[in-house]
């Protein structure tokens, strides 16, 4: 989603300076980021076909490099492998994560000494301690397994340790929150989903899905449930993000809500600029248009709204504090959707900025274990009890 008019709400926010405490603070606790699409846009830019492409370089056109890895503290980075919904069309959805998967792999393989892919919590914890970035692999939107529970297994046989159930529409098992609804949340076959993830120890990611299915995965799930890219519905009424309701079930779980650094899902006049995005994506999709005619009539309308204005660490924070009132200090962490976003609050344009939620946490009041449990520690200890199930 491109840069879009909101008049955010920014008296009482603005620019925060970094101290010696809280950067130390950041240093010593595990960085944990649960959701980042960079293999998509590196395949759609085609940069891995460049000669000489490199993570170790800055990348000027991604949100994502090693340098600014280890500048913003990161210790675990979640890649995802985000399956256009243009697939549950043309087919080949399958096949697209697959690619990016393998893609993850190749990327460790060529940066050895600064990332290393992760399959289990033990792994994040020893990779970080040799001071590597671990390398983790979710899957973005259930229709890329195109009905077939071989190709779930055979993502978590690669590496993936979550699945999204859907991106911004529904498919033929669960109901996006973007779209009409068709299932009243999971069908029956959305259930089974459900419980083989459950069996084999691949959490289920409720971002992006509906109300109704968020309520049936909290019902049929045996496992701690996350939303890898989500906030809180109580602060922006965003149809991406979750109501207290939801929180609290997923915390009941024994899971998490990891918050999105968005400013449209961010602010809380985001759910109104948002009504108007989903109503012309919504019409242009009633056109049936190829996959690279609504690209092209949704970037063009883009382009015609002004621009975003400021968002500021404050607001995302505001989110984690939410979500701590509402579920408890061991259910939310962060979930920055970088590389699948435009541009994030000021002072964190990409994926160096993470060491501002960590200072605005402390200005807060957070002690420095709380910090540590929102920074990665809840991360961890979800996905160490996913394992279990």
């Amino acid at each position: 989603m491109g840069p879009i008019n909101l008049l955010a709400q920014t008296e009482g926010y603005g620019e925060i300076a970094l101290s010696e405490e809280a950067l130390q603070i950041h240093r010593e606790a595990l960085v944990i980021d649960g959701h980042n699409d960079m293999p998509g846009n590196i395949l759609d830019k085609k940069l891995n076909l460049k000669p000489g492409f490199t993570l170790n370089e800055a990348q000027a056109e991604l949100q994502t490099d090693i340098p600014r890895l280890r500048k913003g503290g990161v210790d675990a980075q979640v890649f995802v492998a985000y399956i256009s919904p243009d697939h549950m069309r043309t087919g080949g959805g399958n096949q697209a994560c697959i690619e990016q998967i393998e893609l993850i792999h190749q990327l460790t393989r060529s940066h050895p000494d600064a990332l290393e892919l992760a399959v289990s919590a033990n792994d994040i914890s020893r990779i970080a301690s040799q001071g590597k970035i671990a390398a983790l692999v979710g899957v973005e939107g259930g229709h890329a397994m195109e009905n077939d529970l071989k190709n779930l297994e055979r993502y978590y046989e690669l590496g993936a340790r979550y699945m999204t159930l859907t991106h911004n529409e529904t498919t033929d098992w669960a109901d996006a929150s973007y779209d009409a609804p068709r299932h009243g949340g999971l069908s029956s076959f959305g259930k089974k989903v459900v419980k083989s993830m459950n069996k084999m120890g691949m959490l289920v990611d409720v971002s992006h899905a509906s109300d109704d299915t968020v309520r049936d995965v909290l019902r049929v799930s045996s496992a701690p449930v996350i939303a890898s890219h989500s906030s809180a519905k109580a602060i922006c009424s965003s149809r991406r993000n979750l109501t207290d309701e939801l929180i609290k079930g997923i915390a009941g779980t024994g899971g998490m809500v990891m918050v999105n650094f968005f400013p449209l899902f961010l602010v809380p006049e985001g759910g109104e600029v948002e009504a108007r995005y989903i109503e012309h994506y919504t019409a242009l999709r009633a056109k049936n248009l190829l996959p690279e005619e609504f690209q092209e009539e949704m970037n063009a309308w883009e382009k015609r709204q002004p621009p975003m204005p400021v968002c500021y660490v404050g607001h995302l924070v505001d989110h984690i504090d939410h979500i701590v009132k509402v579920a408890g200090i061991d259910h939310v962490g962060l979930g920055s959707d970088y590389d699948g976003i435009t541009y994030g609050p000021v002072q964190m344009p990409d994926v160096s900025g993470f060491p501002y939620v960590t200072q605005e946490l402390l200005n807060r009041g957070y002690s420095t274990e709380e910090i540590r449990k929102i920074l990665g520690g809840n991360f961890l200890r979800v996905l160490k009890e996913g394992e279990k199930s």
